[in-house]
This record gives structure tokens, sequence and C-alpha cells, in this order.
């Protein structure tokens, strides 16, 4: 059985596009405060930060290399997968920064937002 997996960007990565200065997704930011808020429950998933460049390995081999856009939580077989997800072959997954904060609340008990 594989569990849920959360793809980030990770905090404070570099373009080089833009050297000397450091960035963070503004998409993941908010799932990365909701992680911060209960280091425990990170254990119930697995979770990638992975540096800005493409192609991003990670991704390719989770999904494909056409969806590379992160966030992304891709479902595992643990527990049902949401209706609303995306589908990609055999994966389901969801891209929206609000759903999946929804959904660390719903299935790996996190708090939720208000």
């Amino acid at each position: 059985m594989s569990r849920d997996l959360l793809l980030l960007l990770e905090p404070g990565f570099t373009d080089p596009n833009r050297p000397g200065e450091r960035f963070i997704c503004p998409d993941g930011a908010p799932i990365e405060g909701l992680l911060a808020s209960d280091p425990a429950l990170n254990a119930r998933l697995d979770i990638h930060r992975l540096p800005f460049t493409r192609p991003r390995a990670a991704v390719v081999e989770a999904l494909d290399a056409e969806h590379q856009g992160l966030p992304v939580l891709i479902f595992g077989d643990e527990q049902p997968a949401p209706a609303d997800a995306q589908t990609l072959g055999d994966k389901r997954f969801v891209t929206d920064t609000r759903r999946i904060l929804e959904l660390l609340a719903q299935r790996h008990g996190f708090p939720k937002v208000h």
C-alpha cells in the first residue's frame, strides 16, 4: 500500500534567472505553515521538497513531464481519492492549495483552515 505523497518547492529556493536571490512558493507557503503547526502529523504521509529548476525528476517519476507544477498532493491507496481529484493514468492528484489544505486535514488530521 502506498501513502499520500506531497510534493513542494523547497523553501528558500533559487532561480538561475535571478542570481543572488532566494524565494518561497506563494502556493506552497500556506501548506508549509500547516505542516509546521503539528510536525508529528508529517509522518502520516510522504513529503518531498524539490528544487525550483526543471525537470523535476521526482515529479516526472510520480506523474509525468507535463505535470511539474507544484504543490501537488498525489493520493496513495491507503484511502480512496476524493471525487474531485485529477486523473493521470492510474494516479489521482490535486494541485489547488486550498484543496490540499482541506485534504491534509481530512485525511491526515491536520488542523482545518477556518
